[in-house]
């Protein structure tokens, strides 16, 4: 079941890669982006989460959290992801309970037609160029797809937002609209 706007965000509780317990629940009275990503090594990801680190001071003084979400073995996190020493939580999902229970997509017809596509080179080639390139990473889902889900207080769905490409995610001015609103 896709989440959608309005609705109350499903609560978790889980460890991040570094050991520390992450409750949505703790979130009630913030505002937070939670955001699915495909696997550690994602090269267009790992671009994602250097942009999302940029803006963490920012957003962070307004109020605003990031929760970050991998189908990655925790072992595979470090290497990859883990090297960005973000400051906020990133989860290891290897069995995607949390990509589950928020109906976040896997999709081989998707991913397929968007390797097609010559956005997609481009989008590798500036992920590389960003110091970022693109691995296998041995195990993970090469089909999912990511999410993202604006989250106000109460944790009530302020906006819900599925990808049907790998390197589609909110504009970071919607984000930043966000996190300097007073939902």
């Amino acid at each position: 079941m896709k989440i959608q706007s309005g609705m109350t965000a499903p609560n978790f509780e889980v460890e991040d890669m570094f050991g520390k317990q992450v409750s949505l629940q703790s979130y009630t009275e913030r505002k937070v982006l939670l955001a699915f990503f495909r696997n550690s090594a994602c090269a267009m990801c790992n671009l994602r989460v250097h942009q999302l680190i940029q803006q963490y001071a920012e957003w962070s003084q307004k109020g605003f959290e990031i929760i970050a979400v991998f189908e990655s073995p925790l072992e595979n996190m470090a290497p990859y992801v883990g090297q960005r020493e973000a400051p906020f939580p990133i989860i290891s999902d290897p069995h995607a309970k949390l990509y589950e229970l928020y109906g976040v997509e896997t999709s081989a017809e998707k991913i397929q037609k968007m390797l097609t596509n010559p956005e997609t080179g481009q989008m590798i080639i500036h992920a590389a160029e960003q110091g970022f390139p693109l691995i296998k990473e041995e195990g993970s889902n090469f089909n999912r797809l990511p999410a993202e889900f604006l989250i106000g207080p109460q944790l009530r769905i302020q906006q819900a937002f599925y990808s049907d490409v790998v390197y589609e995610h909110l504009p970071l001015e919607t984000i930043a609209q966000f996190a300097a609103s007073s939902v």
